[in-house]
């Protein structure tokens, strides 16, 4: 990293503490004479009001090393405001980076030739002075660990990408199928309020998707979605519209309607799903391909430009006593398209003492409608499931919701 073509540039994150006193600490580390040297002279040079830099001193007279710079995030408007911020947070973040140079953290080598700039989030409704310091000094040490690591490791975002939850959203992000296989709930009754009631009676887990079903949608629309949505605001939710043409504009309603997933017929012409499965990606949704009544599933996903999310091997209700040739698809799909990041769908005649078999024969989502929606004790139905579901996964059994504010290893 070191050497006279390439300056140091180094950037950590911490958050850490909750309440009106939660701190959020963003630093650059890097070389005076290079760019982080560079913004640390303009910034300070340039002050902006309501967010005026200022340096960081343990007390008046006694500044960190490395020269460090604070930077307010939220506008000071007062003196009551002013005074946290010139006070227990300035002394917080340089008491911070000294600790961090005491510790190794930084090496000692560099504190006269790197700067710092750190960005810190004080909220106007703060008031507690002990908490504020506290939670600043950690955030502060915490995010230069973390940049002198080069935090967090691409093996760590790709694992908790689709796991994590961001505290300050309010509800948990479920829009990726990351972690096979799902019971996905196929919500066909045509009566909004019977299947309110049957999405409020289903058990907590991160292994139920929730699918608007074709006569729902057609009889109430695609709001339905959010009223659905009004009851399970984590649920990873599709719309079945059975997309033949204008497939923009379906996908587009579905986004709206807050749908993570759209379902097209694999019986549209190519072109059609090629725009289908264009304007789901586009809109960062997943794109499920519904193969009923289409003779050679393989076939026609050759023809298309890209693949799917998601293929759907449907037996349909009305010839559900036919031959089933699903198990053959799943492999001959799998095969053709290996490599690739698709999930396999099926659907038509699933009952529990089946899910052994389609989890062995490669199917990654389970559909199930009747059965469970026309029961009479939702709960249970599921859970037998639920529970055939766990029995094929041992090593990694009920829900992961990582909720982590301050928890994190490093």
């Amino acid at each position: 990293m070191e050497n006279s073509a390439k300056k140091t540039f180094l950037i950590g994150e911490a958050c850490v503490g909750k309440g009106d006193e939660i701190a959020h600490v963003e630093v650059i580390i890097g070389d005076k004479d290079g760019p982080v040297g560079k913004a640390f002279s303009e910034a300070f040079a340039n002050p902006k009001m309501g967010h005026t830099p200022l340096l960081a001193v343990i007390r008046p007279n006694l500044p960190a090393k490395p020269w460090t710079l604070i930077v307010p995030k939220v506008t000071i408007k007062n003196l009551d405001q002013a005074n946290i911020v010139f006070g227990p947070v300035q002394a917080a973040v340089a008491k911070a980076v000294a600790d961090a140079v005491e510790d190794g953290i930084i090496p000692i080598e560099k504190i006269d030739d790197w700067v710092i700039i750190a960005s810190v989030f004080v909220s106007p409704k703060a008031k507690d002075i002990r908490k504020l310091y506290n939670y600043n000094y950690s955030a502060t040490k915490l995010a230069i660990r973390r940049a002198l690591m080069n935090y967090p490791s691409i093996d760590k975002l790709m694992y908790d990408k689709d796991r994590a939850v961001h505290p300050h959203i309010g509800f948990r992000i479920a829009n990726r199928l990351w972690r096979p296989p799902y019971l996905q709930i196929a919500l066909d009754i045509p009566n909004i309020n019977k299947t309110l009631e049957i999405v409020k009676q289903l058990p907590k887990s991160d292994r139920i998707i929730l699918e608007a079903g074709t006569p729902l949608i057609k009889r109430y629309g695609a709001q339905v979605i959010r009223q659905i949505r009004s009851v399970a605001s984590d649920a990873f939710i599709v719309a079945d519209l059975k997309t033949l043409d204008v497939s923009k504009v379906e996908v587009d309603i579905a986004y709206e309607e807050t749908a993570d997933g759209v379902i097209a017929s694999g019986l549209a012409d190519s072109d059609s799903l090629n725009k289908f499965i264009y304007e789901a990606r586009r809109l960062g949704i997943y794109a499920f391909v519904d193969m009923m009544y289409v003779n050679d599933p393989v076939a026609k996903l050759e023809t298309l430009d890209e693949l799917p999310d998601v293929v759907i091997l449907h037996r349909a209700i009305d010839v559900e006593t036919k031959e089933d040739l699903r198990w053959g698809w799943i492999r001959e799909i799998k095969e053709k398209f290996k490599g690739h990041k698709i999930l396999i769908a099926v659907a038509g005649g699933i009952v529990p003492e089946k899910v052994p078999e389609a989890l062995a024969m490669g199917a990654d989502i389970l559909i199930v409608g009747r059965y469970i929606t026309q029961s009479r004790d939702v709960e249970r139905s599921t859970r037998e499931f639920l529970f055939q579901l766990a029995t094929q996964v041992p090593k990694e059994p009920g829900d992961i919701d990582l909720f982590r504010v301050h928890s994190e290893d490093l």
